[in-house]
């Protein structure tokens, strides 16, 4: 029977084409191995600030070498996040979820024991592209599992905080587990990617579509991007008229360029154009891409800057991020209320302007002012932005095709990411 001449699904029902509907169990199942991956990817992707002043003694590195360390992460889980939103839409959403988390927790395996930065560093570029798997298939098997509108908008806000809080955990897991040891940061994700895994094979199949990879624009991507975050580290050290600057630019520039092409050209692109002629998809893209400069840039710069200047512990430094955890944990289900009541658009302005206020008072703050004023004002860029972001995704989602909203989801976070990593590398 089809799904427009049987009853009402409820909200724990799969609605994609093609499978029966999923039992309640097997949908909570789905939900919670949703929440508690993107919960581990989004903290993965903060918890190393705090522990890097750790990293670098231990390997003797300096501060471009710790950038690294941040943005071989951020750098391939942008990157890979283009073509991770096509290959969820075309393996299915809970096979693409489940391999890209088995992926992260195996270099997660390999991050632990590195005997030097290198290996390090190499690890967590294998870790951003599982991290890139999981999210835009993360939303992709929402949208599956809640087909009604109300119970999917309340779904992603539940998504939203899991990444939120996540992303403002990092910090603060990232110092208790420094006080033991620091190669304890990439342990931890073994156990609990390893519960979330358990959990997902209670989830119904997800329906495929055999479509050929993009691997020129793949390829592209990666060195588009790559390029793009070399130069702006290493400009850093050795300023922008470096010659190897000036060539990881222009690597970058021709990369781009091919993309584009390859995108507007290819039979099968992983980042159809038309998507992005949305104005809806561009000014997400825009605004995701914005936020996480102001977000992860200040993550960064506040774990070396409680530590290298007022000397706060590991610990301390976590425990100093906690109040912004707190209260940006409120703020996805806030999100998801507003944006049923009253559309997306009221939550995804009103945090912005949350986060540019607090940012903006930041920026005021001399160098020796107690610790106490930057926290406090850490509060409202944490908030302002899991406001943010979790509307956004409810916004972005509500107005592309259902066999897009993988690569839409992909494109989305890709920005967010490639924004992380800018703001490492131009902050550091």
């Amino acid at each position: 029977m089809s799904a427009s001449m049987s009853a009402p699904a409820s909200p724990l029902q799969v609605g994609a084409a093609g499978l029966p509907p999923q039992s309640r169990a097997g949908g909570r199942m789905a939900l919670a191995a949703v929440l508690l991956g993107f919960f581990t990817i989004m903290v993965d992707a903060m918890i190393v600030n705090v522990a890097l002043p750790s990293i670098g003694r231990g390997f003797g590195s300096g501060m471009t070498g710790l950038q690294w360390v941040v943005d071989g992460y951020t750098l391939t889980f942008a990157a890979f996040l283009l073509s991770a939103g096509a290959i969820s839409d075309r393996v299915g959403a809970r096979q693409a979820f489940a391999g890209g988390l088995a992926l992260f927790v195996a270099a997660s395996a390999a991050c632990g024991p590195a005997p030097d930065l290198g290996v390090l560093v190499a690890a967590r570029l294998v870790q951003g592209v599982g991290a890139a798997m999981v999210v835009p298939s993360s939303l992709a098997l929402l949208r599956e599992t809640f087909p009604d509108p109300a119970a999917r908008a309340k779904a992603i806000g539940l998504w939203g905080v899991s990444g939120s809080v996540g992303s403002a955990a990092g910090p603060v897991a990232g110092g208790l587990l420094t006080t033991v040891d620091w190669r304890m940061i990439f342990f931890v994700n073994l156990p609990v990617g390893a519960v979330a895994l358990a959990l997902l094979k209670r989830a119904q199949p997800s329906p495929r579509r055999a479509v050929p990879f993009d691997w020129t624009g793949q390829v592209a991507a990666v060195a588009a991007l790559g390029g793009l975050t070399y130069a702006a580290i290493e400009a850093g050290a050795d300023g922008f008229g470096a010659a190897r600057v000036l060539i990881a630019l222009a690597v970058a520039v021709v990369a781009a360029v091919v993309y584009l092409v390859a995108q507007a050209r290819g039979r099968y692109p992983m980042t159809p154009l038309p998507l992005l002629r949305s104005r809806t998809m561009s000014l997400s893209v825009a605004i995701g891409f914005a936020l996480n400069i102001g977000f992860y840039g200040m993550i960064f710069l506040l774990g070396l800057y409680f530590q290298q200047v007022h000397g706060l512990s590991a610990l301390a430094t976590g425990v100093a991020f906690l109040p912004m955890t707190v209260l940006t944990s409120f703020m996805g289900p806030v999100a998801a209320r507003l944006t049923t009541r009253f559309g997306a658009r009221i939550p995804v302005i009103a945090g912005q302007c949350l986060m540019v206020l607090g940012l903006l008072a930041m920026v005021t703050v001399s160098a020796g002012a107690p610790v106490w004023l930057s926290v406090v004002l850490m509060v409202p860029v944490g908030a302002g932005g899991a406001m943010a972001v979790t509307a956004l995704t409810a916004l972005l989602l509500e107005n592309v095709p259902a066999e897009r909203a993988g690569v839409a989801g992909g494109v989305l976070n890709a920005a967010r990411q490639l924004g992380g990593a800018l703001a490492v590398a131009a902050f550091g």
